[in-house]
């Protein structure tokens, strides 16, 4: 959505009030003058859009996972602890894209840690899901990348451009609810790495 300056007459009231509801919501005079104004002609923004999705994922992950603060809009970090050794935690974090293309945002997951064998063995879980994925057609290699423990998730938007904030935010939450699922099974069978590639295959069809 392009953007133009445009020169509004206001009184200083108003102006006053805005700026201190922009405050309260972190953002800037310009950006919630934009939505207030496409709420009331009944167009959803992107920020809007993000806002929504984010919110149903929020409520999805409620009670199941720890949810920190947004460092920006368009984006929710996820974390959930692992029983290992160390006792390390998952960060899942959600970046939405602001104009969706082909994808409508990248879901990144990674572990803080300078242990050689959680990312040997994270590594290894994200290898074994990426395969299952891509051979029962969820996704192609183009789709993710994985490096040192971590792993970048696009989530595509072929043809749900149809689909709602709602639907979108809960098909999230569904996904990353069936990785961390997954993840644990994964570790939880180890060191038998072929009990552990199996626990990982029973969450896809047969």
């Amino acid at each position: 959505m392009k953007k133009a300056v445009y020169s509004l007459v206001l009184s200083e009231d108003v102006v006053e009030a805005v700026d201190r509801m922009a405050y309260a919501r972190g953002t800037s005079r310009s950006n919630l003058i934009n939505q207030i104004l496409a709420e009331t002609v009944g167009y959803v923004t992107p920020e809007r859009r993000m806002a929504d999705i984010l919110q149903t994922l929020s409520q999805q992950m409620t009670g199941l996972f720890q949810l920190q603060e947004q460092a920006a809009d368009g984006m929710l970090t996820i974390r959930s602890p692992l029983r290992y050794r160390y006792k390390p935690t998952i960060r899942y974090r959600v970046e939405l894209y602001r104009h969706p293309e082909q994808a409508i945002g990248v879901l990144h997951a990674s572990f803080r840690t300078q242990s050689k064998a959680l990312i040997d063995d994270a590594t290894a879980f994200f290898n074994t899901w990426a395969a299952q994925e891509t051979a029962h057609g969820f996704c192609s290699r183009d789709d993710y990348t994985i490096e040192d423990g971590t792993w970048n998730r696009l989530f595509r938007l072929n043809a749900q451009s149809h689909v709602s904030s709602q639907e979108l935010g809960e098909s999230m939450g569904l996904y990353i609810k069936q990785v961390d699922a997954a993840l644990k099974a994964y570790f939880a069978a180890l060191p038998d790495k072929v009990a552990a590639e199996k626990a990982v295959a029973g969450f896809f069809p047969t």
